[in-house]
Order: structure tokens, then sequence, then C-alpha cells
């Protein structure tokens, strides 16, 4: 049996370990190697990537997706999205997020890796649709989680839906890396059997089950696994690529990855986590095992963004009551999985309720989104009295949210005018208004200066 690997080096490990702040810069030299390691694709883009580009890096995330292309042009790029919310928080219309999926695959993706927050399949349909009309493989993503109300036929009967739907794989995503070893096997097992497309398993290492985990989904049948290179791996990124090569081609199964090109590979990024341990971007928290992380389930994006947003309100010894206090509020918004962007407004309202010593004393705009039925459905039952504390005598919406939403993509692009060079420019905007146009406005600036500059060389 053959086992594919995805690299997540360019996207989610940097992600979850150093919140997403890798410049292009800092990895072009080594992506025309990676391009030759044998990967079955690589993510580099979608998550926090989108966001991290606008607001931290200075960089045009479409730029950046069409020059990794450019240096990557054998290797089959992948993304994820975040159904109707995009690579954004809140939901999206439907001819904004065609449009998105139109221009990303038109930019160089191959896999378009789409999944709700809440598992609500309404919320995925749209792109679904037009990552299979633009010819891309649309990967269809459960996200996992724990609870009273999330079980193995759920899954199975979501996945099954899934592929329904026209989806081309399924993926199991654990973002928290809650998944044991056992409820892996039986899962990949079950979906093995209820669907005829192959079976992806992403995780991470926050929880030290990873491995166990990977080698349990493969014994199961998983046809992909997500890994990372070995030096930004474990903790609440992913487990090594190197390690899971070594140990599957030992245990008899098929992985066609180069060796010596892994190796380039690592060797390359190990003196850019150095760099970042040292400045302090590299919190050491997260690379180690924390057990406990079964019970609060905060993926490793949301608790290196979390103890980030704490060290700024030097109140990072507050963290273990934060996190305590996480699956209280999950238990309250109905068990939704902890994943972008429910993480987040579960993340900052447990903060919101630890740093003012009361619950709920302030609700976040998003939570109240989220009762009104904004985000979707709940998966299991809300907390009656927070919704009435919250809504009132409103009553939440029950049907799909974004058909309540009118067009927006064509208003934007009239009202912005010159300010946009590019369509690509008005789907930034949609997503970030603020932090986009900042960027477009420090871009300008750029392109001034190297004019001016130009000229002066010229006169000299």
């Amino acid at each position: 049996m053959k086992v594919n690997f995805t690299e997540t080096v360019l996207r989610d490990a940097n992600q979850s370990l150093i919140a997403t702040r890798l410049p292009f810069e800092k990895f072009a030299p080594i992506l025309e190697t990676m391009d030759k390691a044998g990967y079955y694709s690589v993510e580099c883009w979608g998550g926090a990537t989108f966001d991290s580009c606008l607001r931290y890096l200075n960089e045009d995330p479409w730029e950046r997706l069409r020059k990794i292309k450019e240096a990557m042009p054998h290797t089959k790029l992948q993304m994820l999205l975040r159904g109707q919310n995009l690579l954004g928080y809140k939901h999206s219309q439907d001819d904004d997020v065609r449009k998105f999926v139109q221009d990303s695959v038109g930019n160089g993706l191959v896999f378009v890796r789409i999944f709700d927050a809440l598992n609500d399949l309404r919320n995925i349909e749209v792109a679904v649709d037009e990552t299979k009309k633009r010819g891309a493989h649309a990967s269809g993503a459960l996200s996992y989680t724990t609870s009273p109300v999330h079980t193995l036929e759920n899954y199975a009967k979501t996945a099954h839906q899934m592929e329904e739907m026209g989806v081309d794989s399924i993926c199991v995503k654990d973002m928290a890396g809650v998944m044991s070893p056992q409820e892996a096997y039986d899962l990949v097992k079950a979906l093995k059997e209820s669907v005829k497309i192959p079976v992806v398993v992403h995780t991470h290492c926050t929880t030290g089950l990873a491995y166990m985990t990977i080698l349990k989904s493969v014994e199961a049948g998983a046809d992909v696994i997500d890994t990372a290179t070995c030096c930004l791996s474990g903790g609440t990124a992913q487990p090594s690529t190197e390690v899971l090569a070594y140990a599957l081609k030992q245990l008899g199964y098929e992985v066609t990855l180069d060796t010596k090109v892994l190796k380039e590979v690592n060797d390359f990024f190990k003196p850019i986590r150095d760099e970042y341990l040292a400045d302090g971007l590299l919190e050491p928290k997260v690379l180690t095992t924390d057990a406990d992380a079964l019970t609060y389930q905060v993926p490793g994006g949301m608790l290196s963004n979390l103890i980030a947003q704490l060290k700024a309100q030097n109140a990072l010894d507050k963290l273990d009551a934060v996190l305590a206090e996480v699956p209280a509020v999950r238990k309250d918004l109905g068990y939704p999985p902890l994943v972008t962007p429910i993480s987040q407004m579960v993340g900052v309202q447990a903060a919101t309720n630890v740093l003012l010593g009361e619950r709920y004393k302030s609700v976040g705009k998003e939570v109240k989104a989220y009762f009104r039925g904004e985000y979707g459905k709940a998966p299991g039952e809300v907390n009656k009295d927070l919704e009435k504390k919250i809504l009132g005598d409103e009553k939440p919406i029950t049907c799909r949210f974004a058909d309540t939403l009118e067009p927006i993509f064509d208003k934007t692009k009239a009202e912005l005018g010159d300010k946009a060079k590019c369509d690509e420019d008005v789907l930034s905007y949609i997503a970030f208004p603020q932090i986009a146009e900042k960027f477009f406005e420090y871009r300008k600036e750029k392109e001034e200066n190297k004019a001016s500059y130009k000229i002066r060389k010229l006169e000299d």
C-alpha cells in the first residue's frame, strides 16, 4: 500500500508554531528543491496566511501564491479554505466565494481543502461546487472533535454526504491533536467503508498522540497524511515528514519521497527555526507536549496566537486559567469544534471571562453572531440562559445565512476604483477591508519610492 505525504511547512506548521510570520523571502530559496521531493501536495496557502501576509508581512498573498507556483511547477499546491468564511472570520456572499475560488485556482492551486467549523455542509456547498467547476480537487474536511454529540456514525454520515456533494477526497481535520490512535483507526476504517474516495488524515502533535494516531490511521487505510519538515514539526505543528517516511518504509508501506531532498529541505529551515527561537516569536511552550490539551482541545494556531495575545497584555500568567475556561465556553456554545473562526471566538471569550473576573460580563460580537445563527447550526444544544442574555426576544435564524446576503464583488470593485489594481485586490479588500487598504497604501508608497530611485539613478 502506498502512503502519500502532504508537506505543511509553508502553511500550517509555521502557522501553528510562529503564528504565520514566515515571509516569502525566507523560504523562496528552497522552493525549487522542495519541488523535487515527491510530495503528494504542498500546503502553502489559505488558513491564516492570507491575513498574515496583508497584516504583518506587507505581502500581497496572491503574488506570494504565484511566486510559489512559478518556483514549484511540478508540485500540486494546496490551500485550506474555511468554506463560506473563505479566509476571514465571517460569512461571505456567494458571488465572493465563487470569485475567490476561481482566482485561487487560476493562480496555481490544485487542491482546495474545504471545511466548515461546525460541519454544517450548507456552508461548504458553494465552494465545493466552484472548485469542481474550475477543474481543481475539492477535499471535504471533517472538523474533528470529541464531545457528547460527536459520534463515529455522525462523522461517517457527514463524509458520505460530502461524497454525494461531489468532493474528491475526505480529510479528517484533527486541529487540536486530540484524536487517539484507537479513535483514528475506528474513524478511518468507518470512512473507508462509507466512501469510495481517498481519505486524508491531518493532526497535530500538541497532545503527543500524533505519531501513534498517524500509524493507526495508515493501518486502517488512510491514503494521505499531513506532515512537516522535521525542524518545524512537533509541538503544536504536524509530525515529522522524515520520521514518518522512515517508519512507514520499515513497516512495508510504499513511500516515494526522496530522502536526500527531504534532508536538504530540513537543513534549510533549521537556521530559520533557530532565528525565531532566538527572537522569541517561536515560543518554547508550543514545542512541548501538553496532555491537558486533551481536555481543552485548543488547536496549534489558536494556542500560539493566544499566547501572543496574553503576552501583549502582560497576562501570560493567566494562560492556564484561560485554557481551563475554554471547554466551559465551548459547552455553552453547543460543543463546536475548535477551528477557525470558532476557535478564535471561543478563545477570546474565554480570555475575556478570565481577565475581567466574571463570565460573560462582556460578550464579543462574534459570539453574538454565533448565537444569532450566522455561522450555521451548532452541533449540540447551546446554553439557553446565555442565548436569552445575548438575543433577548430575537429568534435565531435557521436558514443558510449566506442566502440572506446580497452580492458584493461588483459593487465593491466599483467603489474601490483605481485603489484596486486587479480583481484579486478586490477580493483582499472584501476579506479584510482596513488591513487591505493599509497594504494598498504601503504598496503604492513603495512603488513611488522605487520609481523615484530609478529617476535619481538616471540623473546621476
